[in-house]
């Protein structure tokens, strides 16, 4: 096991992130965990097309 030091004001954060039973070793360890990245471009150009014209006809709306 390791010590790590950090500012009171770095604990205080970490402690408003912590869930109830959690120790920081694991808040620590969820944090930094790797998520699946983004997948850029996802959306076929059908589907891209379809959700700019939907944009579009909502921004209309509040205009009127």
């Amino acid at each position: 096991m390791s010590t790590i030091q950090v500012s009171e004001d770095t604990k205080q954060s970490l402690e408003l992130l912590r869930e109830d039973d959690e120790t920081f070793d694991e808040l620590l360890t969820r944090l930094i965990e790797v998520e699946e990245p983004i997948n850029v471009g996802a959306w076929s150009k059908e589907e891209a097309d379809r959700v700019r014209e939907s944009i579009q006809r909502s921004r209309e709306s509040f205009e009127r």
